[in-house]
């Protein structure tokens, strides 16, 4: 057996809020997707080579779930990137609110919570010193 990748599944509280945090604010592609109803249900998410999907449950009936309004509390996913700075200043334009990006463990990072509390962090090699932020380089 060969594992290829894994794609994390994240519940969603609004989908819709949802899609548009990860497409129109980081970027994301929308590769699937499941409509019920008229309204996207799940999806399967694409940037580079990192997937996401998502799965907005329905509150009653035979296959409703119910979740804490914290669901994403104690998640964090670290995306490893060419240039996690440039990726912050595209972040930027979009309107996205992310960390001042510093380094740590010889990696710029810049974190972001998405609408339902999932961390998610944004990393790249760097020989910049440890603990350097962005705004301390001039």
């Amino acid at each position: 057996m060969n594992i290829e990748k894994v794609v994390p599944f994240f519940a969603v509280k609004d989908m819709a809020t949802s899609l548009a945090f990860y497409t129109e604010g980081l970027g994301f592609e929308l590769q699937n997707k499941w409509v019920d109803d008229g309204k996207v249900r799940w999806c399967h998410l694409q940037h580079g080579g990192a997937g996401l999907m998502l799965q907005e449950f329905r509150t009653e009936g035979h296959d409703s779930k119910q979740f804490s309004a914290n669901k994403g509390e104690g998640v964090s996913l670290f995306f490893f990137c060419d240039d996690a700075v440039a990726y912050y200043k595209e972040l930027e334009t979009r309107g996205v609110a992310a960390s001042e990006p510093s380094v740590g463990n010889g990696m710029w990072v810049t974190h972001i919570h998405d609408p339902d509390g999932y961390e998610l962090s944004f990393e790249s090699s760097t020989d910049v010193a440890e603990e350097t932020k962005l705004s301390e380089m001039g």
